[in-house]
C-alpha cells in the first residue's frame, strides 16, 4: 500500500485524512502512510460536513487525500464524500471505502480498486526491483523525529488544533505504557476507542502491537459488543474512559458476561469517585490509570493499584525517567519555561522529552503558547506533586469532557446562537452518571418570539453528537459579573436544582 501511495504522488510530509472506523484496510493505510512519511490524520466519525471542511482547510497546504465510508446500516456517509469533493476541489483524491455495488459519485474513487491496483503494481515491481529504487529512497528519508500522525484536539480557543505526533514519541509512549502497566506478549487487548483519539491508536492499538500482544479490534464503541468480545476472545486487558464503563455496567445482562480472564483494567480521562472504583475493582484484580494528552502522544503519568484504592481517587501517579514532568510557573515573556516549583506548590503541569508532539500544523502562534523555546510542554492543566505522585488541581482550559471528548463551551454557544430566536446562551458542564460530564444549555429567548427545546435539539443535529446539550433550560435573565458578562459561577449554583428537575421527568442521567 505504501508503494501505491508513492505511485499516487505521495511524498514525505504529505497528509492523508480519513473519516473511517477501525477497519482492517484503514489500519493498513495508516501504517502505509507511516512507512512513507505521510501524516495519517483520522477524524472523528461524528463530525458533520462543515466541521470536516474546517479540518481540511487547516490542512490544505499538505492534504492530498480524504477517505470516507459509503452507505452503511447506520447512515449514508457517501453524502459526506460528495460534499468534500464539491467544496475542496484542491484535494487530489477523495476515496470511498465500501462494497463494489455501492454508489460512487463523480470524482470519488473506490478504495477496493486502489487496493487491487496496489497489489498488481507491487507484484510487477517485484519482478524488477530496480523500479522500486526511488520509492525505497523516499522511505529511507523517514526518521524517528518526523511527524507520522496528526490528531485534532480542541484547544483553549474552542477550534480544532492539529497536533503532529512523531514516530519517536509514539514508540516512547508505547514502551513506557507497556512497562508501567506490565503488559505482556500473552495479553489480549480490547481496542474499542476510535482511531481519531490517542486512546484508540497510540495507547490501545500501538502499545499492544509494540509489546507483541494481540489486539481485538471493534469498529466503534458498543457496550454490548465490547463485553461480547471480552468474553469470546478471553481478553486480559481493557482500557476505557469512565463513561464507557458506566454504559457497560448499565446493561441489564451485565452480570451474565464472563469477564474472568480480565487481569488488568485501565481507567483514565477523568477523575472518578470511590463508588465508581468499587465497581471497577470487581472487573479485574488490578487497575491502572494516569494522565494522558494528545500532545504527549498518550499517557504521560501512571498509577497502578492492587490494594490502596485511595491513591487512585486522589493522585495520577508518577512519570517515567525518559519523560520527566515538572510543575512550573507560567512561560516567561521570552518564550522560555517558567521557574520549576517545589513539591506541594501548585503550578502548570509540564513535560520535557521524546513524547512531546512537534507542534500544531500550520499554527505557529498556538504552538509557541504550548511549547517553550527550551522544550517544555505546557499542558494547560494545573497541579502539584506530592509523595504519592501527581495531583490535578484544575484545568486552565475551560473544557467540558462528555464521554472523554473535549468540548469547549464557546463553540457550542456560537452554534446555538445561530438560531434567530436566541438572544443569549451559556453552556456549562455538570456531573453525569453515564457520560461522566453532561452539557447544559441555558438559553434566553428574544422578546416576542417562542422557541422549544425540540427546535434547539433539531438545530444541534448539525454538530457532533457529543457536543449536543443533554439538558436545555430557558431562563429570563442571565446573572452578570462586574464587567457585565455572564457570571458562570452564579449560573452553576442553579445547576443541581435543574438537574434534579430533569431527573424527575426522566431526563439527564435518570435510569
Amino acid at each position: 500500500m505504501a508503494f501505491k501511495l508513492y505511485n499516487m504522488g505521495f511524498r514525505k510530509g504529505d497528509i492523508c485524512v480519513t473519516s473511517l472506523p477501525y477497519l482492517d484496510k484503514h489500519i493498513f493505510l495508516g501504517y502505509a502512510c507511516a512507512k512513507l512519511g505521510v501524516m495519517w490524520t483520522p477524524l472523528d466519525l461524528r463530525l458533520k460536513p462543515p466541521e470536516i471542511m474546517r479540518c481540511l482547510e487547516i490542512l490544505k497546504d499538505k492534504a492530498k487525500m480524504y477517505c470516507h465510508l459509503g452507505k452503511t446500516t447506520a447512515a449514508n456517509f457517501g453524502m459526506i464524500g460528495a460534499a468534500v469533493r464539491k467544496n475542496s476541489p484542491w484535494l487530489k483524491y477523495v476515496v470511498q471505502f465500501s462494497d463494489p455495488d455501492d454508489r460512487y459519485r463523480k470524482g470519488i474513487l473506490p478504495a477496493y480498486e486502489i487496493a487491487e491496483k496496489a497489489e498488481k503494481e507491487y507484484k510487477e515491481a517485484m519482478q524488477n526491483p530496480d523500479s522500486m529504487k526511488d520509492y525505497r529512497e523516499e522511505c529511507a528519508k523517514v526518521s524517528g523525529k518526523d511527524p507520522v500522525m496528526i490528531v485534532f484536539t480542541t484547544g483553549s480557543t474552542g477550534f480544532p488544533k492539529p497536533a503532529m505526533l512523531k514516530n519517536e514519541g509514539i514508540i516512547c509512549q508505547n514502551m513506557c505504557l507497556a512497562k508501567a502497566f506490565g503488559l505482556e506478549k500473552t495479553d489480549i487487548m480490547i481496542v474499542n476507542l476510535p482511531p481519531s483519539h490517542v486512546g484508540g491508536t497510540t495507547e490501545q492499538f500501538c502499545t499492544t502491537l509494540f509489546g507483541g500482544g494481540t489486539n481485538v479490534v471493534l469498529h466503534i464503541f458498543d457496550a454490548e459488543k465490547t463485553l461480547d468480545a471480552v468474553q469470546k476472545y478471553e481478553a486480559t486487558v481493557m482500557g476505557q474512559i469512565p463513561a464507557l464503563y458506566a454504559m457497560e455496567w448499565r446493561l441489564p445482562n451485565y452480570s451474565d458476561y464472563d469477564l474472568s480472564n480480565l487481569r488488568f483494567v485501565i481507567c483514565a480521562g477523568q477523575s472518578v469517585d470511590r463508588p465508581f472504583l468499587e465497581k471497577l475493582r470487581k472487573m479485574a484484580p488490578q487497575i491502572g490509570g494516569g494522565l494522558g494528552l494528545t500532545e504527549t502522544s498518550g499517557f504521560c503519568s501512571y498509577i497502578t493499584v492492587k490494594e490502596n484504592w485511595e491513591d487512585f481517587v486522589t493522585a495520577l501517579g508518577t512519570d517515567f525517567p525518559i519523560y520527566p514532568m515538572s510543575i512550573r510557573k507560567p512561560m516567561n515573556a521570552d518564550g522560555t519555561a517558567g521557574e520549576e516549583l517545589s513539591k506541594g506548590e501548585i503550578g502548570e503541569i509540564c513535560y520535557k522529552g521524546p513524547q512531546t508532539f512537534l507542534g500544531y500544523f500550520g499554527k505557529e502562534e498556538e504552538t509557541k503558547k504550548t511549547l517553550s523555546k527550551d522544550g517544555f510542554l505546557y499542558t494547560g492543566d494545573m497541579g502539584y506533586i506530592a509523595e504519592d505522585g501527581l495531583h490535578l488541581e484544575g484545568r486552565r482550559k475551560f473544557l467540558i469532557k462528555p464521554k472523554g471528548y473535549q468540548v469547549f463551551p464557546p463553540e457550542v454557544e456560537a452554534y446555538i446562537a445561530e438560531l434567530d430566536e436566541v438572544e443569549s446562551v451559556a453552556i456549562v458542564g455538570a456531573k453525569h452518571d453515564v457520560f461522566t460530564e453532561g452539557i447544559i444549555a441555558y438559553i434566553k429567548v428574544k422578546e416576542g418570539v417562542t422557541l422549544t427545546k425540540e427546535e434547539v435539539m433539531e438545530h444541534c443535529k448539525g454538530i457532533a453528537a457529543y457536543k449536543r446539550p443533554s439538558l436545555i433550560v430557558f431562563i429570563d435573565e442571565f446573572p452578570l459579573n462586574r464587567v457585565a458578562k455572564t457570571d458562570y459561577v452564579s449560573l452553576k449554583e442553579r445547576v443541581p436544582e435543574d438537574i434534579e428537575n430533569a431527573r424527575e421527568e426522566g431526563g439527564w442521567d435518570a435510569s
